[in-house]
């Protein structure tokens, strides 16, 4: 990609002119190939889209992204033992990769995790013996000949079944999953435990993180985020609310309490400040698709380790500075506490994040340049260039600069996702979704 003005155009956009919280995308996730992207939000349903292919006829739209299904995955629930609610929040998507006709992915809420099915019907069976036309049962002294079974074609049709239920194995709220490279185990992540489960049981998991205190009351940190390396299954690392990541080996032991290696940055005494705790605290961790890398999201920076060094990340990218003075508003507004994601594109080379007003930013990891892009209905139509943004920190502002007193902080892009081998990128801003492509020719 160069980061030039017109990198990118939009290829789709979805919106809704009522906001509802329900409506609020929660998570954004491609496939394995870049076919298919899903969508979470706060109602709990899952929207899944499908890329058209490309016509010859119409070459400019390269293959725009449909609506394929739309399901409802959970439902709110009631714990009366706590007298807790459960929210129907889709927090995590995870697709597995396809191995025939069928996609699966596992979708997740605060307790229960769920494995579901998407298959296409275009075939009814019918000339059935023991049952009529409508399905009903007939009467075995009126069957006087056997008839055998034949399939019609029919309107295609696109079904989601829940395959399994993975639920009573977390005490608090789920923040990751990550299925495993064996494509046979994945592992759920909440504040203080991360199990690890086999995809086809469902009544057991066990446990290979706990850092839950004996004494509650000394609690220090949290984990925030957990991924399983993406080649090598007995690897994975977890974050933490104090700004360290973990990296974990199964074959060392059961219990993963002992990492193999903690990532952890000195902190700079200049920038000491009350809420220097608090911004160091790690949203999003991701392997690179090379596995030798990974990255971190905390809320000012975006960082780049090498899993062969451990003291100091290879590469740090700022991604609203401008920030760092107005720390005591997000403080009072809970601004300060949101977690964005951050995300590799497909060749490692280029990284992705999210900020406010509805800005994303996109870093060059070669050429070291960047850029900052708006998902925003009015300075964006179909097939549109996207125009870099700049923010002004004070002083004289230039035209096209906006002002950082005029950012709005209720916009925020939290979670974003790009195409596993193209330089197309899905952005969820509240509750539209975007869909960016770069441009043609």
């Amino acid at each position: 990609i160069e980061f030039v003005e017109g990198t990118f155009v939009i290829a789709f956009m979805e919106v809704d002119e009522s906001l509802s919280r329900a409506d609020i995308i929660s998570t954004v996730e491609f496939n394995n190939t870049g076919e298919l992207l899903a969508t979470g939000d706060k109602g709990g349903r899952v929207v899944i889209f499908q890329r058209e292919q490309e016509s010859k006829n119409q070459s400019h739209r390269r293959g725009e992204y449909n609506v394929y299904s739309t399901f409802q995955s959970h439902e709110p629930e009631f714990d009366y033992l706590k007298s807790l609610e459960i929210e129907e929040k889709i927090n995590k998507i995870r697709w597995l990769p396809q191995q025939n006709a069928a996609y699966f992915l596992l979708s997740t809420n605060d307790k229960t995790v769920k494995l579901w099915k998407i298959s296409e019907r275009d075939k009814r069976p019918e000339g059935y013996n023991l049952k009529d036309e409508d399905g009903r049962i007939k009467d075995p002294s009126t069957i006087t000949s056997l008839r055998v079974p034949v399939l019609r074609p029919m309107d295609l049709m696109v079904e989601a079944s829940p395959r399994r239920v993975f639920a009573n194995a977390h005490t608090y709220h789920i923040n990751s999953i990550s299925v495993n490279s064996d494509y046979e185990t994945y592992m759920s992540a909440d504040d203080l435990r991360i199990n690890l489960w086999h995809l086809e049981i469902t009544n057991r998991s066990f446990n290979i993180v706990d850092i839950k205190p004996a004494n509650m009351e000394e609690l220090t940190e949290v984990i925030t985020a957990a991924e399983f390396h993406p080649h090598q299954c007995n690897m994975f690392v977890y974050s933490s609310s104090k700004g360290t990541i973990r990296l974990c080996d199964m074959r060392a032991s059961a219990l993963c309490d002992k990492h193999s290696k903690l990532f952890e940055e000195p902190e700079d005494p200049n920038n000491r400040s009350f809420f220097s705790e608090i911004i160091s605290s790690i949203s999003d961790v991701k392997f690179s698709h090379s596995g030798r890398y990974m990255m971190t999201r905390d809320y000012l920076t975006v960082k780049v380790w090498d899993l062969n060094m451990e003291n100091r990340p290879i590469e740090t990218y700022q991604v609203h500075e401008y920030l760092r003075n107005k720390l005591c508003s997000l403080y009072e507004n809970d601004c300060i506490f949101d977690k964005f994601e951050c995300v590799w594109n497909g060749s490692d080379s280029v990284i992705m994040t999210g900020s406010y007003n509805n800005f994303f930013r996109m870093f060059d990891r070669n050429t070291k340049r960047d850029v900052t892009l708006e998902a925003s209905r009015e300075n964006s139509k179909p097939r549109a260039i996207l125009k870099p943004r700049k923010v002004c920190m004070g002083g004289k502002r230039k035209k096209d600069e906006i002002s950082v007193d005029s950012l709005d902080f209720s916009k925020k892009i939290l979670h974003t996702a790009w195409h596993p081998s193209e330089n197309i990128i899905a952005v969820a801003a509240t509750n539209n979704l975007y869909i960016f492509q770069d441009k043609v020719n």
